[in-house]
This record gives structure tokens, sequence and C-alpha cells, in this order.
């Protein structure tokens, strides 16, 4: 299988780059086998069954780009200074970050970058393109400085747009976020909001929670045209006991396991890989799931369209089929279904 069987053309204003308000108020599409239904996030409840159970991801998105500056000095006088632009990408130990920076080539070993007069990183490594920053705060006191002075790392299709702003603060955060540590959100529970979560309990649906970190490497293409031969970028995550049993349970007694996005299925696949049974899990995974994937826990997803070529796009044709797949994009660019992280979502049953 190829990486061009997974291309197909997408009109640049489909990319949404807001998303819908309210957040319910989003394009549903839900396929069925071979039907379509175009419906809105607020009737979800309307394809959801009593005992049917809903795993949500719970990781907490960091405001992870901050802009500095780089000055540099001789006998106390600057000579030069340049603009820095860091996406933090993962923290290594306490106050180390490992980051993206921009421009990189501009920033020597042991140079300091400050993002105002009481924060501050120093270089200490450079990386396959990547930097090893140490800031000079860490736990707690970190955190208040970059909430205050960093904004939403959003995907390059929107900042290629506009720039990330104080309304993505709240946007780009799911209202059940709980644990720190993603640089990208998960896209389709930014749909939900508290009146549909209880929509959704009042008929019997059940809610668990599962947490995968989502790493800036979720927006790194597959370069090659052997899919088999690409290799997922790895994602700390954790499944409680508690939610092994509630999944369990549910299975047992007949209803459906439906992930709300692909990084909770990505999670919940990977801690039945061992030995085929969905167990208790923490630590790192690089799944990559494409056509051919034998499902061990899931029955359905709910996920956003997704971009061509994409490992994203390759794992919703692993559920349906890359055929069926194909059709229900059409539908969507058709219909004008809005793409991508702010944009509408699908529900998906095989």
């Amino acid at each position: 299988m190829f990486l061009s069987d997974f291309d197909f053309d997408l009109p640049e204003e489909l990319i949404a780059t807001r998303p819908a308000s309210p957040r319910s108020s989003a394009r549903l599409l839900v396929a069925k086998g071979d039907k379509i239904y175009d419906s809105t996030v607020d009737n979800l409840p309307k394809f959801l069954k009593s005992g049917d159970r809903l795993v949500l991801n719970d990781t907490k998105v960091i405001p992870a780009r901050i802009n500095g500056i780089r000055s540099r000095f001789i006998d106390g006088s600057e000579i030069s200074s340049a603009k820095i632009e860091v996406t933090l990408l993962a923290e290594k130990q306490n106050g180390i970050w490992s980051a993206l920076i921009k421009p990189l080539r501009k920033v020597k070993l042991g140079e300091t970058i400050h993002f105002n007069k009481s924060f501050k990183a120093k270089l200490i490594d450079k990386v396959y393109g990547q930097g090893l920053l140490e800031f000079n705060r860490d736990g707690i006191e970190f955190m208040r400085y970059l909430d205050d002075l960093g904004f939403m790392p959003l995907p390059p299709y929107i900042t290629s747009k506009r720039k990330a702003d104080n309304y993505d603060k709240l946007d780009y955060q799911t209202v059940f976020a709980r644990k720190l540590g993603s640089v990208a959100a998960p896209t389709a529970s930014l749909h939900f909001d508290d009146a549909l979560l209880d929509k959704i309990r009042d008929i019997g649906v059940e809610i668990s929670f599962v947490t995968l970190h989502v790493g800036a490497g979720t927006f790194l293409p597959v370069k090659d045209e052997d899919i088999k031969k690409h290799k997922m970028h790895a994602e700390y995550g954790e499944i409680s006991q508690e939610t092994v049993e509630e999944i369990n349970k549910t299975k047992k007694s007949g209803g459906r396991i439906i992930p709300v996005g692909t990084t909770a299925l990505r999670l919940l696949e990977t801690a039945a890989l061992s030995n085929g049974k969905l167990s208790e899990w923490r630590g790192e995974t690089d799944i990559f799931i494409y056509p051919g994937f034998q499902f061990k826990v899931v029955d359905a997803l709910m996920t956003n369209f997704h971009l061509p070529k994409s490992t994203l796009i390759m794992l919703v044709s692993a559920i349906m089929s890359k055929e069926t797949i194909e059709t229900i994009y059409k539908h969507a660019i058709t219909h004008r279904y809005r793409f991508f992280s702010y944009g509408d979502s699908s529900l998906i049953f095989p």
C-alpha cells in the first residue's frame, strides 16, 4: 500500500481556522457501513444507544509556543539580537525541554533566550534539528510563566493563515482537560461542552477517560511512498485499571466502545497489543494503524476530517475501508464540511 493511495484534493477554503461556536454546533457526518447522514454534533446522542461507552482523552494542552530574544554582548554592550520562536515539545527532566527553535541557526550552544526579565532558557544541546533548553524555572512556577507568555501551539495549516491569540487558549482546549502534557489538542473532543456531555449521560451512555499526551510529531508528514516503512513518533499515555474494568464491563454487556479521537483509539489498541485484551497500561506508544490492522477494543470512532497522505487518514481507512473513506471524504467536500483541527467531525461505524 502506497502513500499516493491516500491523497485527495482539498479546497483551501475548507480548512477551518476558527472553531464552530458554540462547540457542539459543528457539523457531524455519520457513516454506518455505506450509508451517510448529515447532522450536527449536538445531535450525537441520536446516533448512540444506552449501554455504549465513549472514551475521551483528558490530556491538557500547554501554551507551548513562546517568543523571546537572543542577545549577544561584548564588554557589557549588546552587539546583536535576534527574535526567536520556541515551541516546546517534551520535558526531559525538571526544567529541561526539547523544543523547535526558529531560527535555530541564530542560537549558539550556551546562549540564553530571554522571554521576559525573569524567564529565560539556555540552549544546552542541538539534536536532529531540535534544541534542548534549560529553563531557569520549573514545576508550577514554570507553568505560571508559560500561561502568561505562551500561545497555543496551533498546527501549521492554521498558523500559515493567522497567528495564535488568546481566544485559542479556550478554543484549543477541551472542557474536560485535566492532565498537562500535550502540545496539540485531541481535536475531536473540542466539540464537546458540558450540556452535550449531560445529554449523552442522560440516555444511558457511559463515559471513560484515558490520557495520551499529543506530541508535535502528530503534524509530521509521511515521507516514504511505502507506508509500512514509516516510523511513528512516540507519545506518552496512561489507561487506569478503573477504565479497563469499565470498558470490559461494557463489552461484556454488548455495548459499543467508541473512542472520541484517534489519540484515544491508538492508546486503547496499544494497551491490547500484547495479549489481545485490554489491560492497565502506561508508557510510550508509537503504534501505526493502517489498512489490515486487526482492532481488539474499539467498535466505532468519532474523529475530525484529516489531511491527505497523513497517518490519520490511514487509520480511518483501517476502520472502514479505503474505498469507503474515499466516498465519505468526497461527500464531505461536496457538502462543504470544514476540515482539520478546528473543523467539523465524523462518526464512523464499520
